[in-house]
């Protein structure tokens, strides 16, 4: 049982690499959760969070009620996402826009080692473990070629693209911005969460409000839909944890083709900033790519990617002890 800071530093720390993940298109909050090892604890700790906390709080007090939902894991791990979608994610995106290989290349590195990872914990490969395997593989792969729709900037599309892309972002290999993407919706949640971060060091009232509303929305619906689809989850892993490691797995690999660094550019659209950026793409090899492929620095990402993963899972299982 943690009781030390260290502890919730590190899950601070792992809820920011989560959030720095969770704003680029292709890339999973959750597989992040999985590879540091707080993946299943997260889903149960959702799954506690209901409204008998304030029943709790009342006739327990409020520390037996906090410890009950797991409060300090939570707090400590929201804390990171926020901290890190409010900041890292502005550098990502630099990165994405300067150096688009060379980052695409790191994250594939990850993935690939995090397919391993998760897929070795899989005990037996019965009809059911294979069935989900492709399914989540076919699944995720769709969705990584899926043509994006446009759609009105609407409260009500704001609250279903939260209520959706959240289910996304909590299953390692499937990308909640990359549905947002598909949804039409990312260039609004991200412009909204630059102007908030924009009206809060400029104290623009007006502009905090309006950013405030409609973060407010998207949240509600990011809220029901997790709380929601944990349960499914929880459930999953209670009683056919073989399966539900199969099908996230399976995510993983069909994810691959999105985060593959070589693309050509199909089509393209206007982000939140007005610049004219990828909309669909195709993987293709290097030698076929248009310009630097950089394809020798690429491979050391890539393998530095693969190594994170392990350097990672090591440090987990320590700080368990």
């Amino acid at each position: 049982m943690r009781k030390l800071f260290p502890d919730y530093f590190f899950i601070t720390l792992k809820g920011m690499a989560m959030g720095a993940a969770d704003v680029v298109p292709g890339v999973s909050g959750g597989t992040i959760a999985f590879i540091s090892g707080i993946y299943q604890e997260l889903i149960d700790t959702i799954n506690k969070v209901d409204f008998s906390f304030f029943s709790s709080w009342k006739k327990n007090g409020f520390k037996i009620a906090w410890q009950q939902i797991n409060g300090s894991f939570l707090l400590a791990l929201l804390s990171g996402i926020a901290l890190s979608i409010l900041s890292l994610s502005k550098v990502i995106t630099h990165l994405l826009e300067t150096q688009p290989i060379l980052v695409w290349s790191f994250f594939f590195g990850l993935v690939i080692a995090s397919i391993f990872f998760v897929g070795k914990q899989i005990t037996k490969f019965n009809l059911a473990a294979w069935l989900t395997f492709i399914i989540g593989t076919a699944l995720s792969y769709y969705i990584t070629i899926a043509e994006p729709i446009a759609s009105p900037d609407s409260y009500f599309y704001l609250f279903i693209s939260g209520f959706i892309a959240i289910i996304a972002m909590i299953l390692p290999g499937v990308s909640g911005a990359f549905i947002l993407l598909l949804m039409g919706s990312y260039a609004v949640v991200i412009g909204t969460i630059n102007q908030f971060r924009e009206a809060l060091i400029g104290f623009n009232l007006q502009l905090l409000g309006q950013a405030v509303l409609k973060l407010g929305t998207f949240a509600i619906g990011a809220i029901l839909g997790l709380k929601l689809f944990s349960k499914v989850l929880h459930w999953m892993f209670d009683n056919q944890r073989n399966a539900t490691l199969a099908l996230l797995t399976g995510f993983m690999l069909g994810s691959l083709n999105k985060v593959w660094p070589w693309k050509k550019v199909l089509s393209t659209r206007i982000d939140s900033h007005g610049n004219e950026v990828p909309f669909m793409e195709k993987s293709i090899l290097p030698q076929y790519f248009e310009g630097e492929n950089h394809l020798m620095m690429a491979i050391v990402l890539m393998v530095f990617g693969f190594l994170t993963i392990f350097i990672l899972e090591k440090a987990a299982v320590k700080f368990a002890k």
